[in-house]
């Protein structure tokens, strides 16, 4: 059976009562989460996987989703995270060379439920007017049931705001990415304790690309967990939920911060960092999402294109440098911003090794403009262990011997 075969009715239901009446595309039943939207017109495999979006019906603003098919060598993580999926016009075959099955297959097997046939247009442009907010997935079944009650049920859910969903996505067990299984032929240039958040598993890959071991610990993981491993550097990852709710990890980085450990966050871990900090954090009316997001480098001037995936941003001083209000970390810079939107981007400590960013530069799939922060990072690491002195705004930070990573495209 095409997927254009199936007939099976689906409805989507936002929190404000707006209805989008489709078919049914993946596993069949209720999907709640909330709605959100990402413009990437590729990559959605590695969207689906990507353990951020865990909780969120995704919608698609690309029109034509499942051309490629499915395969084992895309996903970011371990299953599918998205709740629920919204597609205007689904494949009605896979047409690729690596393809091993089709998206609709993919999404059934793992029993997330989606819907087909929709205006994704009109979705996005409601979503962007009123913000992200609750929804809901019914196909099949209960699709037929009233929508007042459907309605009820996309209501009653809880919250994305207060949501503590690191732990959920997280690992449970840790494990060690070497260099050697990623092209590198050398010794290691320096040892990782990296935080699974939500890491996407390109992460690690980029950080053995540059000759870096990556030991992956639970979100759980103690102060002293991460020194049992002697890392040169700790990295928090990106990941799902409110980052209000990660005292723990808060409390984590300040143990990191307050060794003299240099330090490297992006997405969540950008959050966790502005915490650390002692600034706030709020969340965005309908985030960003997507591989075309500008952002400016302010200490370079140059404008990177972005891969991003959050809903809460930092709420810093974007003019400074400014004394952190945990002023034991001295004084820190707002140094990267979006161009759409002036929202924090990233954070750079002036009088301790640490930095963060919001985006993704591991960016899989995506752009790879920022891919110069990992060997940033490896600089960071590489002067603390020197002894010599470290900051981590220095836009020279790179290694003499980093390697010319050949990106993707």
């Amino acid at each position: 059976m095409t997927v254009h075969e199936k007939t099976t009715p689906a409805v989507l239901v936002l929190e404000d009562g707006r209805t989008f009446r489709g078919r049914s595309y993946g596993a069949q039943g209720t999907a709640l989460g909330e709605a959100v939207f990402t413009t990437g017109m590729t990559g959605y495999q590695e969207t689906i996987t990507d353990p951020s979006y865990a909780r969120q019906l995704v919608v698609q603003t690309a029109p034509h989703i499942g051309n490629t098919g499915v395969n084992d060598e895309d996903p970011e993580s371990r299953r599918i995270w998205v709740a629920g999926y919204i597609v205007r016009d689904p494949a009605r075959r896979a047409s690729n060379w690596r393809s091993e099955r089709s998206l609709d297959d993919e999404l059934a097997a793992q029993g997330v439920v989606g819907i087909s046939g929709v205006d994704t247009r009109a979705v996005t442009r409601h979503l962007r007017e009123r913000g992200a907010m609750k929804a809901g997935i019914f196909s099949g079944d209960a699709a037929q049931r009233p929508e007042a009650e459907l309605l009820a049920e996309v209501q009653a859910q809880e919250s994305m705001a207060g949501a503590r969903l690191a732990e959920e996505v997280s690992i449970e067990e840790r494990y060690v990415i070497e260099p050697a299984d990623h092209g590198w032929t050398g010794e290691p240039v320096a040892t990782v304790a990296a935080l699974d958040l939500g890491i996407k598993s390109m992460t690690p890959v980029r950080f053995a690309e540059r000759g870096v071991r990556t030991h992956v610990l639970p979100a759980s993981a103690t102060l002293d967990e991460v020194l049992a491993v002697n890392p040169d550097g700790v990295f928090m990852s990106n990941g799902p939920g409110d980052p209000a709710t990660a005292d723990a990890q808060v409390d984590l980085l300040r143990g990191v911060l307050d060794a003299g450990i240099p330090f490297f966050g992006i997405c969540f871990g950008n959050q966790i960092l502005g915490r650390a900090l002692g600034f706030g954090t709020y969340k965005l009316g309908y985030g960003h999402r997507g591989i075309n997001v500008p952002v400016l480098d302010r200490r370079t001037g140059k404008v990177e294109i972005t891969s991003q995936n959050h809903g809460f941003a930092v709420d810093a001083p974007l003019e400074g440098p400014t004394t952190a209000p945990v002023e034991r970390y001295g004084r820190v810079e707002v140094s990267h911003v979006c161009l759409n939107d002036d929202v924090v981007e990233g954070l750079a400590c002036l009088d301790i090794p640490a930095f963060s960013v919001q985006y993704h530069p591991e960016a899989a799939a995506g752009p790879h403009d920022s891919a110069y922060l990992f060997d940033r990072f490896v600089g960071l690491m590489q002067d603390a262990r020197a002894g010599r002195p470290v900051d981590a705004a220095d836009v020279s930070k790179a290694p003499a011997s980093a390697p010319a990573v050949q990106e993707e495209i």
